[in-house]
């Protein structure tokens, strides 16, 4: 049975409900091998799935755990997910944006496993901030201070997690159909009204094009109106880091910093146009006036409050955020101009300094990673400095070509 499910995708045929329940199921229940599941992601990667394969497996991974219900909370509730990159610290800038602004915000995030923490790990690289709240906890939390962050409980969807590590260690994590699903199942079993989605292309990026960026989009779009949830996506690029700092601690304080309104460039712009859409979605409010309304909030210091609240309210203390004091300068070689910062390079040398995990159960230095001092478009002479690099343990290689200088 399970051999003609895998044959039939293997030459390119639909599978049923019924077929894809019986061997992902199975698969949780221990009762189908990883061979075997391994052989049908890469049937699924090589031919990839119709939409009502791609409906009837997002349904398949919801139940295969709890769904949330925060009905409880007034409101229009608006999740956002990004599909991750290097330096991409935006859930600590828009959620007390968007909560500052009266919209109840509950985000659930997860740790990193690659080149950088996740959100989960840069919140923890704050002194005592929990991320392990119940059900209850988080009610009260948005009840309390309109926002909380926290890390997925136990039983939502496991058996993403399950597919996602065999995934993971299969190279069929390219599926676009399978990031799809993954993506989605989370995201409308954790209770949100609205979906908002940012979806990254390029270097550092799940996908590589613009053009596969807006087919993963327009796909999870589907999927959402198919649970009557609206859905809206925003495409950003990941060629070159996002922000001036990666590292966890680091981060955050440049998460900090732009909250209080003393960052601008495309990390800030980033954050002002997710923060945005999620204003619009919840107040039904105009795309235009929710702009003006996040300004506003960053500029009257209301938004960078509401991140301390937020803060306090999960134990952190923002008193202690450590950072690593061994710093390695790395200075120019030549002059010219930056034409590229390679966000792929600067994600494995940020994980050879300790600030990513290799494996799952690896422990990340909080303290250690990158501050670029030069970005893209800038000129440079020889011996300027181009980044600093905090380090605990010597163990790491510099590579000059991560600057393309002409």
């Amino acid at each position: 049975m399970i051999k003609d499910i895998i044959d039939k995708k293997r030459l390119g045929l639909s599978l049923s409900y019924e077929e894809l329940s019986s061997i992902f199921n199975g698969y949780m229940k221990g009762e189908v091998e990883d061979y075997q599941m391994s052989s049908l992601l890469m049937a699924i990667c090589i031919n990839g799935m119709g939409e009502d394969e791609i409906f009837d497996l997002t349904e398949i991974f919801i139940q295969s755990g709890d769904t949330l219900d925060f009905s409880r909370i007034p409101g229009i509730k608006v999740d956002k997910h990004s599909t991750g990159g290097i330096g991409d610290k935006t859930t600590l800038v828009i959620v007390p944006i968007v909560a500052s602004l009266g919209v109840p915000v509950i985000k659930m995030s997860g740790r990193g496993l690659g080149y950088t923490g996740g959100t989960i790990d840069k919140l923890e690289s704050i002194s005592g901030f929990r991320t392990d709240l119940t059900n209850e906890e988080i009610i009260d939390s948005v009840s309390k201070v309109g926002a909380v962050i926290t890390g997925q409980t136990a039983n939502l969807v496991p058996l993403d997690k399950m597919i996602y590590a065999l995934r993971d260690v299969t190279a069929t994590v390219s599926s676009i159909a399978l990031i799809a699903v993954s993506i989605m199942s989370k995201k409308l079993a954790a209770g949100a009204d609205k979906i908002l989605l940012d979806v990254k292309y390029g270097k550092g990026a799940l996908v590589s094009t613009k053009e596969e960026a807006e087919e993963l989009a327009l796909l999870m779009q589907k999927i959402g109106k198919k649970y009557q949830h609206e859905v809206r996506y925003v495409l950003s690029n990941m060629d070159h880091p996002l922000g001036c700092y990666v590292g966890n601690s680091l981060e955050v304080q440049e998460a900090i910093e732009t909250l209080k309104g003393n960052v601008a460039g495309r990390f800030y712009e980033l954050c002002i146009e997710l923060s945005s859409h999620m204003v619009s979605m919840s107040k039904g409010i105009d795309y235009e006036e929710a702009v003006s309304l996040v300004e506003e909030v960053i500029k009257n210091g209301r938004a960078y409050h509401k991140f301390e609240e937020i803060v306090c309210n999960q134990k952190g203390d923002l008193a202690h955020i450590q950072v690593s004091p061994h710093i390695h300068p790395v200075y120019s070689e030549r002059e010219g101009i930056i034409k590229d910062i390679d966000a792929l390079k600067i994600g494995k040398l940020s994980l050879s300094l300790g600030a990513g995990r290799c494996e799952k159960n690896d422990v990340i230095d909080y303290g250690v990673g990158i501050v670029l001092h030069k970005m893209v478009g800038e000129s440079v002479h020889k011996g300027d400095l181009l980044m600093d690099l905090y380090f605990n343990h010597d163990n790491f290689e510099v590579d000059q070509s991560i600057f393309k200088i002409e």
